[in-house]
């Protein structure tokens, strides 16, 4: 359900490494060093943005905690709200990062394993701290008759055996007041949003969908909000690499008749 009226939300994304640093790759992996996230999550402000969101990438996989301390130092400098995610498990790590600075926590494969977590953050958080992190593949096969996308987890590594819509009505189910929506597919492709799968979350789900994975530029996000019926849209490469500015991206959708805030 596309929340009709409401203005659409462009979302850089900082995926951070365990040095502490902006990296990005094409379908998680090759990652490559683009720089300091405190200057970018700043400069990114600057132009326009509307929110961000912050992925400790290698937290899952490895095991580790997010670094509060990074998240300490970006929000003393940012006014945008800010989403924290990775290797989040417990709701005393939601407690401290919401007290370090996050406006909201993003969790994925603790989910998948603990879906309990997902009640825990919204019963003592809110619903509006709990973001639904959701890394979705397209499967070969059908679910009652509809096109079916896969959960996977630990950075893209491993299947759940979970469909994505299915999970995420039973996430919201529990409290999850949005989702993150990744396209595994289209991760980092440039090749745009995967809009069929966008709009079947957004479709049957009273909460906002934000549309992750394959943006290129205006016409990626255009599509995402006109056909995917995404809320929000974020991006990496093209902020990252200079190939668009916030601003500017905004006044094309602005032109063809997006609701945005300038």
């Amino acid at each position: 359900m596309s929340h009709q009226g409401f203005c659409k939300r462009i979302i850089p994304c900082l995926d951070v490494d365990s040095n502490g640093r902006t990296v990005k790759g094409v379908k998680f992996q090759g990652l490559r060093d683009i720089g300091d996230p405190v200057e970018m999550a700043v400069a990114y402000e600057a132009q326009g943005a509307d929110e961000l969101v912050f992925l400790d990438i290698s937290a899952s996989h490895e095991g580790r905690k997010t670094l509060v301390d990074l998240v300490k130092r970006i929000s003393h400098d940012l006014r945008i709200p800010f989403t924290v995610g990775g290797g989040i498990s417990s709701l005393e790590q939601v407690l401290a990062l919401l007290e370090a600075g996050a406006d909201k926590v993003s969790i994925n494969s603790s989910a998948v394993r603990n879906p309990q977590l997902i009640a825990d953050i919204a019963s003592h958080c809110g619903r509006q701290c709990c973001v639904l992190a959701i890394d979705a593949k397209r499967a070969d096969h059908l679910v009652d008759g509809r096109a079916s996308w896969d959960v996977l987890v630990k950075g893209g590594r491993e299947k759940t055996g979970l469909d994505a819509l299915d999970w995420a009505k039973h996430a919201v189910s529990l409290g999850a007041g949005e989702i993150l929506l990744t396209s595994f597919d289209r991760d980092g492709t440039g090749d745009g949003f995967d809009n069929a799968l966008n709009r079947q979350l957004a479709d049957a789900l009273p909460v906002p969908i934000i549309a992750s994975g394959g943006a290129s530029g205006p016409e990626s996000f255009l599509h995402a909000f006109q056909d995917g019926h995404a809320d929000a849209a974020l991006a990496a490469t093209i902020f990252h690499d200079g190939h668009w500015h916030i601003q500017d991206l905004k006044q094309v959708l602005l032109n063809e008749g997006i609701p945005l805030r300038i």
